[in-house]
This record gives structure tokens, C-alpha cells and sequence, in this order.
């Protein structure tokens, strides 16, 4: 994979991909699979400065994290799909 370095309060997502089956065993066509909610942070940038003051980030690389069905931008590094959004956008830590 390409490299990025994300800026100010932004990180780079890795989603997991999408369900292939149900939980009963029905396979799921492309056309009605979901945008996979949840990734791995991949980047992360050095945080953001508001009224002059740094506000580092709460993420760190490797933290799986849930996000909006349609948060970020997809962008491809290399052969690989990963999406680019602000920490704001993240709903929560997975643990």
C-alpha cells in the first residue's frame, strides 16, 4: 500500500469488508451489500489547533473504530480502498 500522511484532525480508515452471507447462510448479492460501518485507522494526522491551542487526537493506529454510513472519502492507495475522515466523523472505539 501507498503511504499518506493525513493533516490536521483527519485519519485514514481501512473498512472491513462488506458481509458476504447472512447469519442463515444466504449469499449477498453486490448490489445489496451495505457500506461496511466499521474500520481499522490505518493514519492519523498530529491533531488540530483551535483559539491557538493543540488538541491532540483520541485515535491511534490500529484502533478499530466505528464511523456514518457515509463519512469520509474513499480514495485508493495503491490496489486498496481506504477512506480519509476527521476524527468527528468517528463514532466510537471498538474494544
Amino acid at each position: 500500500m501507498a503511504s499518506i500522511k493525513p493533516l490536521g484532525d483527519r485519519v485514514v480508515v481501512r473498512p472491513e469488508p462488506a458481509e458476504e452471507k447472512t447469519s442463515s447462510g444466504l449469499y449477498i448479492p453486490d448490489t445489496a451489500k451495505e457500506k461496511p460501518q466499521r474500520g481499522t485507522i490505518v493514519a492519523v494526522g498530529p491533531g488540530r489547533i483551535e483559539n491557538g491551542t493543540k488538541i491532540d487526537m483520541t485515535v491511534k493506529e490500529g484502533d478499530t473504530v466505528l464511523y456514518g454510513k457515509y463519512a469520509g472519502t474513499e480514495i485508493t492507495l495503491g490496489d486498496e480502498e481506504v477512506l480519509i475522515m476527521r476524527e468527528s466523523d468517528i463514532l466510537g472505539i471498538v474494544e
